[in-house]
């Protein structure tokens, strides 16, 4: 890992050391917002565990209360970054995640909220808030974030019935299609796959973040600000697999980001790929705990499946019922992991979770969805924005991959010449409003 310095030609992290930056504003404004909203929920519920667990319940609430109230307290008051304390089976990796940056920076305080990487901090926050209810049982397993994913979905009702008519109108006429015309829908869906992430809780601080307009009609009013666009590649991946005499891929890989809405899209998209015989099989990776407020866990996985399945929408119920029997017949799967919820730059990974790195390279493709999953891709750092994707990604490529991103934050590279200056004296924002996006590819074999 390098240290904090320009290494190698390998710019630093983005840090909340740089006062007025975006990660700094970050760990100031939004992230003690995001805790205050989670112990209110815990607070809130206070009468929930009551009726299920009786006074220690209440118990529980009122010390998960107390150590989230003193996370804060450490965190607005640039306190040093503390071990980790409750035994699971990441603490040991997060332990030694810490221990490397205490040695970089030759002083355990340097390690701190405002000082360190901001990618650590934020994801250490997270990992802080799963360890508060972890040592509370009996509410261990409750989801802080399990009423903003909720809404989310139901508030985009709109939004899934149309996108699951789409889809049964593409799965009525399949027999009669043209390459042509499978490559117009393949774009279609991949599009609102990508532009599903601008709902994202944690950018908004957790505020109603829902989709209410038709995805398909706005797809080409969004066609400019997707900046850069390798779906071509993607499609030609999915055309071509390395593996001679084969037309189409074995496998598909999504690492997922967010649930409600963009979740919806990530499952319409993997099952167009699936009914158009352009992939035989899709795996599913999300977190193994609430994450990042508006991340995917398995029970979110089940939950909107099961949601979808019972709709009073005709297309919409059939979607999901056909979901559960990908599921059940093992043509798509879900899968988590604990390097997903830690902080590691992905380049990291081959060395600190090969036995995931050797998963994902038996995939002909792994799509990563979203601004947390691009962050680790290229490490979260300073890199000019005409940097190549491949040279950021600094050697992780377990297999032909895609970035698909609304941009949330302030790292972008893989830009033409001048792209980035134009856009920065257009909107200086450009990186954190969530209204560009990119369909990014790289390729191990070749660089693109």
């Amino acid at each position: 890992m390098a240290a904090d310095q320009t290494v190698h030609g390998v710019p630093p992290s983005l840090s909340a050391k740089v006062v007025g930056s975006f990660a700094y504003l970050t760990v100031r404004d939004r992230l003690p917002t995001i805790l205050t909203k989670v112990i209110d929920t815990i607070h809130r519920n206070k009468h929930k565990f009551f009726e299920e667990y009786g006074e220690e319940g209440i118990e529980a609430e009122k010390q998960t209360i107390s150590l989230l109230s003193k996370l804060r307290n450490e965190l607005q008051t640039d306190k040093p970054i503390l071990a980790v304390t409750d035994g699971l089976q990441d603490t040991e990796s997060w332990n030694q995640y810490l221990q490397r940056h205490q040695r970089l920076q030759g002083d355990e305080a340097s390690v701190s909220w405002f000082k360190s990487p901001w990618l650590y901090v934020e994801c250490y926050m997270y990992r802080r808030i799963q360890e508060a209810l972890w040592h509370n049982p009996p509410i261990s397993d409750y989801d802080y974030f399990n009423e903003g994913k909720t809404q989310g979905f139901f508030e985009s009702q709109q939004a899934v019935m149309t996108l699951c008519t789409y889809l049964e109108n593409i799965n009525k006429s399949m027999a009669e299609l043209s390459k042509n015309q499978l490559l117009e829908h393949f774009n279609k869906l991949l599009q609102v796959s990508l532009w599903g992430n601008k709902c994202d809780l944690s950018i908004s601080a957790g505020q109603d973040n829902s989709q209410k307009l038709s995805p398909i009609d706005s797809l080409s009013s969004l066609q400019p600000f997707i900046l850069v666009d390798g779906s071509n590649m993607v499609w030609s991946t999915l055309q071509r697999p390395g593996q001679p005499g084969k037309t189409t891929a074995g496998r598909v890989d999504v690492v997922l980001d967010n649930a409600g809405f963009e979740l919806v899209t990530d499952l319409v998209f993997a099952d167009f790929l699936v009914s158009s015989g352009l992939v035989r099989e899709v795996h599913f990776h999300g977190k193994s705990f609430p994450w990042f407020v508006s991340d995917v866990t398995a029970k979110d996985f089940q939950w909107t499946i099961r949601q979808t399945m019972a709709a009073n929408h005709k297309w919409m119920s059939k979607s999901g019922v056909q979901w559960q029997s990908y599921l059940k017949e093992g043509v798509w799967s879900y899968h988590d992991h604990p390097f997903w919820t830690q902080p590691h730059e992905f380049c990291d990974m081959a060395a600190d979770a090969p036995d995931l790195y050797a998963t994902l390279q038996g995939a002909d493709l792994v799509l990563f969805k979203g601004d947390l999953n691009y962050r680790k891709l290229t490490g979260d750092r300073e890199w000019d924005h005409t940097v190549s994707f491949g040279t950021a990604l600094r050697g992780f490529g377990p297999a032909p991959l895609c970035a698909l991103r609304t941009l949330k934050a302030n790292v972008q590279v893989g830009l033409q010449q001048g792209q980035g200056e134009k856009l920065t004296s257009q909107e200086s924002d450009w990186m954190t409003s969530g209204k560009y996006a990119v369909i990014q590819f790289y390729s191990p074999k070749s660089e693109q």
